[in-house]
């Protein structure tokens, strides 16, 4: 498998970002490995934070939440997903299916070798997180989801969302800092839109975010699909808190929240939340916020 490593020079000066990175190596399908990236800071015998990001982010869109759980006494890890951030990029979109990225995924929550996981997941962390929480719930002790769903293709998505497809696989230019601008409330500084642009050089390191897009099940045969409803039949079981904290500025969200809390046993009588305010990356729109929730839930483990 053919892929791009950015420089680490790209990752140098970042606002408020000066988390050393670590690294895994996972499996690439044809022998080799691709390394994966994340931040780990706190202490490692506490209960350790999982921060998922989602399209087309990367970890620096924690960077407002890591210090305040770190100092809370909380162990925190975010990864950058492969094809993002510090994390290694195949180069062709046919490289990354949802089955690769769970497995991806997996493989390095399992060289964190913990036994307490509280997850935060938003967009894709969700999509994905949810996927291994569903193979391994003995491991997460608490979930919050925020801005996320599990899509099995069973019910139409929007004309809006049909179009995003198609602007990530055909616009000759795809730029990320201006996308993750342009769905928060709070206006970003041009340092950090720049930021958000770093792991990307130029067009050819972002056949992952590219992809992401077109592995949203949308039909019910989707190859994703089955594995989703199996998800939902575990989620459907699981009887350990899971917390709903969506914004009320999300128009591709909205309303995902309920969904999590009618079906999800461990979602009843819990303390769930509508971010005010923010949108879809709410990480950008309402850090202190969030970092509260998680500091609530993971320090009562």
């Amino acid at each position: 498998m053919d892929f791009l490593r950015t420089p680490d020079a790209r990752f140098e000066n970042l606002p408020d970002f000066d988390y050393s990175p670590h690294y895994t190596d996972v499996a690439a399908g044809d022998g080799d490995t691709l390394r994966m990236a994340y931040v780990d800071e706190g202490p490692r015998s506490r209960e350790l934070v999982l921060l998922l990001h989602g399209e087309p982010t990367w970890s620096f869109l924690y960077r407002a939440m890591i210090a305040p759980l770190r100092d809370a006494g909380l162990r925190v890890v975010a990864p950058d997903l492969i094809g993002f951030g510090r994390s290694d990029k195949p180069t062709r979109i046919d490289d990354y299916s949802y089955a690769a990225h769970v497995a991806w995924l997996a493989e390095m929550i399992q060289s964190l070798q913990a036994e307490k996981i509280t997850l935060f997941a938003q967009d894709w962390g969700g999509l994905l997180g949810l996927r291994v929480l569903a193979d391994r719930p003995e491991l997460f002790s608490a979930v919050v989801v925020a801005n996320t769903g599990l899509p099995t293709g069973d019910h139409p998505v929007s004309d809006a969302f049909l179009q995003w497809q198609d602007f990530a696989r055909e616009a000759p230019q795809f730029p990320i800092g201006a996308i993750v601008a342009r769905m928060c409330t709070t206006r970003l500084d041009p340092i950090v839109s720049a930021a958000y642009d770093a792991p990307f050089p130029d067009e050819a390191y972002k056949a992952g975010a590219r992809a992401f897009p077109q592995l949203v099940p949308t039909r019910r045969d989707d190859p994703a699909a089955d594995a989703n409803r199996n998800a939902w039949r575990v989620l459907a079981g699981f009887e350990r808190p899971l917390i709903t904290a969506f914004s009320d500025g999300d128009p591709i969200t909205r309303g995902g929240d309920k969904l999590f809390q009618e079906i999800v046993p461990g979602a009843n009588g819990q303390p769930h939340t509508i971010i005010h305010g923010a949108g879809h990356f709410l990480q950008e729109d309402a850090s202190a916020q969030l970092a509260q929730i998680l500091i609530r839930v993971a320090g009562e483990r």
